[in-house]
């Protein structure tokens, strides 16, 4: 029995700071849509690769444009799924060094 809990509590505990666990494709969709200002289903995500926390993927517009996109996640008993905003880059354009999510927009600090 105590076999049986250790094995349970070790792999959730390896489990638990991995972004295929925490990055869901619903919240790659969801926050993607609102980095981009797309509507859902106007793309598609390709390309995903997790690698310990962080979760890169390509989008595709329907229109033809391509981002280059990358999230980190982790998973944690107390919060549950914490997923952060995506940084895209369109491909071909140069990578935009700063930090420009849904605050600094609003703030009028993103050009």
């Amino acid at each position: 029995m105590n076999t049986k809990i250790f094995t349970t509590t070790s792999i959730l505990l390896l489990l638990a700071g991995c972004a295929s666990v925490a990055v869901t494709d619903k919240a790659i969709e969801d926050r993607t849509a609102f980095a981009l200002n797309l509507e859902k289903g106007s793309f598609k995500v390709i390309d995903r690769v997790n690698d310990g926390l962080e979760t890169s993927y390509t989008v595709t517009t329907n229109t033809g444009k391509k981002y280059n996109c990358r999230v980190e996640g982790s998973f944690s008993f107390g919060t549950g799924r914490v997923v952060t905003d995506p940084v895209c880059n369109e491909v071909g354009k140069p990578a935009n060094t700063t930090k420009c999510d849904s605050l600094s927009k609003a703030a009028g600090k993103c050009k």
